[in-house]
């Protein structure tokens, strides 16, 4: 762990640095820097508009709160073993514990247990799960006093119900690799899927 922080360090220092001023040609005006200055912010524009998810249905993850935007990081970074998807890291650990010993171990690891916020992400979740060699897993999923939610916050916009029992009884979410999720009782040991912000810098 210290080393990919100190990874991170060293490459946030490295593009932090300034960058050496580009000399104008012999002959070159302001007006040719400039539009080759601009150039490449439409570019990195139209990027960044293209890498966007369109995801219809679904509140936004990690929605912006504040009217001003926060500064975006040049890079963001999963630990050794996680798996990258859209804005978030996630790990398939191959250990059954119950809901709340998982949600613990997540914990440990700076996580929480998976949230799902949209149908792609839930697909992801399914191939990494069977990836392991496993159908079923925890997420992080629960129902308090009859309302369903996310231990990581998460709105509980969209929902993917294989079959729904009594929530009195079996308040604790877990995926299916093949279906939709199903609710349990929180104390059954499952493997399950923790869900991290990547580092950034």
């Amino acid at each position: 762990m210290k080393t990919v922080l100190v990874l991170c360090v060293l490459l946030c220092a490295a593009f932090a640095a300034p960058a050496e001023d580009k000399e104008k040609a012999p002959g070159q005006s302001d007006e040719a820097i400039n539009f080759s200055e601009m150039e490449d912010k439409m570019m990195m524009m139209k990027v960044e508009e293209a890498s966007v998810p369109q995801d219809s249905g679904s509140a936004p993850r990690n929605a912006p709160v504040l009217e001003e935007a926060a500064p975006q990081s040049r890079f963001n970074f999963c630990p050794a073993d996680w798996f990258s998807h859209s804005s978030r890291c996630y790990k398939f650990v191959n250990s059954p514990l119950s809901w709340y010993k998982a949600e613990e171990h997540c914990n440990s690891l700076g996580a929480h247990l998976a949230s799902v916020t949209n149908p792609r992400e839930y697909t992801f979740l399914q191939q990494i799960t069977q990836t392991a060699g496993q159908t079923i897993a925890w997420l992080g999923g629960f129902n308090l006093q009859g309302q369903w939610m996310w231990i990581d916050r998460e709105g509980f916009y969209y929902t993917n119900w294989q079959t729904l029992s009594s929530t009195t009884s079996y308040p604790c979410i877990y995926l299916s690799s093949t279906t939709g999720w199903r609710n349990i009782q929180c104390g059954t040991a499952l493997r399950f899927i923790c869900s991290m912000n990547p580092f950034s810098c």
